[in-house]
């Protein structure tokens, strides 16, 4: 069986989901440990220890990994590789940015964005913005991996009683510093763990109209918003909104797609909602062939009367 090296995504207190459905793919793969890195990250690592199929938690707390620097942690993960076989991360911003460092290091090629794991080397990946998937198998020694979340289930946060183990820290490699984050603060639930989301289009016209029609139908279902592309590209909402190949990846319960043709780009990252909900007024629009119910009409009638309804 093959040993595994999960890297944890966390906030040096809590851990995020994205790693609860790595922890599932990896348990696929061989034996799970946890790799938690951080600074102050004591209650994050105990968390890591409580989820369900770890065997061991390390922990490696330094100042150097306060924010989780690729530049800094790939060559931690790289000496820990010596132990294992694989090395798994999220696909997510900061697992994008550690493991091809990590792969660069150990000289191999990475396995980016699993789906499914068909066998020790062997795994199913999305091609052509989803529309193929390939099935590759590595040759080589040591696999990098990361893992599409929404393609698999969350192991339990709780029921596991992993040791912690402590390592000692690299030094600083002094390559990148850390300046300052802007977080959009928001009480609404985050797009990729959120159950419904509410999608708009460039069809919405602007920032306000976007705000005076999406907002309301959001509040009623306690759903996170989320935009197309062009609607991020016109200025309607922030980049964080942005749900698509080069946005956030989704599958939610429902999701509602209103005024959104439904182009390649934004289907690659929705299209595995459970139930699909599209609202537009071009009855020939993509959206409708992914869509499981279709409400052809003018989305500036349809959504607040919907809203009124609810």
């Amino acid at each position: 069986m093959s040993k595994t090296l999960v890297w944890v995504e966390h906030d040096n207190a809590s851990v995020k989901d994205a790693t609860l459905a790595v922890v599932t793919a990896a348990l696929q793969i061989g034996e799970v440990t946890a790799l938690v890195a951080g600074s102050g990250c004591d209650a994050a690592a105990a968390a890591a220890a409580q989820i369900a199929g770890v065997s061991k938690v390390i922990k490696a707390d330094d100042a150097a990994y306060a924010n989780a620097l690729a530049e800094n942690v790939a060559p931690l993960v790289a000496g820990l590789m010596a132990d294992y076989d694989v090395f798994v991360a999220p696909a997510t911003t900061t697992g994008k940015n550690i493991a091809p460092r990590v792969a660069a290091l150990l000289d191999v090629m990475q396995v980016s964005d699993i789906l499914s794991v068909e066998g020790p080397k062997t795994f199913t990946r999305p091609i052509y913005a989803g529309n193929a998937i390939a099935t590759v198998e590595s040759g080589d020694a040591k696999l990098v991996v990361t893992v599409r979340g929404t393609a698999f289930g969350k192991a339990e946060a709780t029921g596991g009683s992993a040791a912690v183990e402590a390592v000692g820290a690299h030094a600083d490699s002094g390559m990148s510093t850390f300046i300052g984050s802007e977080i959009a603060k928001s009480e609404r639930p985050e797009l990729t763990s959120a159950k419904i989301i509410v999608s708009g289009g460039r069809a919405l016209k602007d920032a306000d109209t976007f705000q005076s029609v999406i907002t309301p139908l959001a509040d009623k279902l306690g759903a996170g918003i989320g935009a197309s592309r062009a609607a991020v590209d016109a200025g309607y909402v922030p980049n964080d909104y942005q749900v698509g190949q080069t946005g956030k990846i989704v599958a939610p319960q429902v999701y509602i797609a209103v005024g959104i043709s439904g182009a390649i780009q934004h289907l690659a990252g929705m299209k595995d909602s459970k139930t699909i909900i599209a609202i537009n007024k071009d009855e020939d629009a993509p959206i409708f062939q992914v869509a499981d119910i279709g409400l052809v009409g003018d989305l500036f009638t349809l959504v607040p009367e919907l809203t009124g309804k609810l």
